[in-house]
């Protein structure tokens, strides 16, 4: 079976929250491009979280619709087709709460693996590729540090060569040359693959240097609108 040709993770007329009475996100669209960093910035409680989370496949809106690749997902959380989920992947903030606190490195990277049925020896593999020694992978949660567990996580998020990465405020726990690092760990993934990459941050900064657009979403939810951003 050919791959699939990548035009695009795309949300339309998106209506979502936690309450139809009073939703977070108002008829917002946004594509993320396969091949370029789409960088989503706004204020706190604006509904970045949520948008992620309705293009990661993992809650479903009110109304609107989410095209991968111009095919129409047609379920969220437990009832995505597996076909469509496991070329999503997502990285979020707080590693500590990503992570069974019982698992070792190495269990969680390969989680995903023994969840799809695919071969679980690639840990070392995935590992070397987001540098994190081989010592490492037999600690659990409690014994790195916040990078060496994001590392890990990243690891995990890569296991399945998703074709679309979002990544939700990732860097916030994480000091300036750990974060410089795993952006260009994404970035190398980026180029070798032409994944998409969503990348969430309050940090102006950090998006005009990593993504090749950035949309603001507004304190209300309503609107995306662009703002400048240089091209990296």
């Amino acid at each position: 079976m050919p791959p699939p040709v990548l035009t695009g993770l795309r949300a339309e007329a998106v209506v979502a929250g936690y309450d139809p009475r009073r939703p977070v996100l108002d008829r917002v669209d946004l594509t993320v491009h396969a091949g370029r960093t789409t960088g989503l910035a706004g204020p706190s409680g604006s509904g970045k979280s949520t948008l992620a989370r309705v293009l990661a496949l993992l809650h479903k809106p009110f109304s609107g619709t989410v095209h991968l690749d111009d095919e129409p997902v047609t379920g969220y959380r437990h009832r995505t087709p597996h076909a469509q989920r496991v070329r999503i992947g997502v990285l979020f903030q707080q590693p500590r709460l990503s992570v069974d606190p019982r698992m070792t490195l190495r269990a969680a990277i390969t989680e995903p693996l023994l969840a799809t049925g695919a071969p679980t020896d690639r840990a070392d593999e995935l590992a070397d590729l987001v540098m994190l020694t081989p010592d490492l992978l037999s600690r659990r949660a409690h014994e790195v540090s916040d990078g060496q567990l994001q590392r890990a996580c990243l690891a995990r998020t890569l296991a399945l060569d998703p074709d679309y990465l979002i990544c939700d405020e990732m860097t916030t726990m994480l000091d300036a040359s750990t974060t410089a690092a795993l952006v260009g760990l994404i970035r190398d993934y980026q180029g070798r693959t032409g994944a998409g990459v969503l990348a969430i941050s309050h940090d102006a900064v950090l998006l005009n240097r990593w993504a090749d657009r950035t949309v603001d979403l507004s304190p209300d939810g309503v609107l995306a609108q662009r703002v400048s951003s240089d091209v990296r």
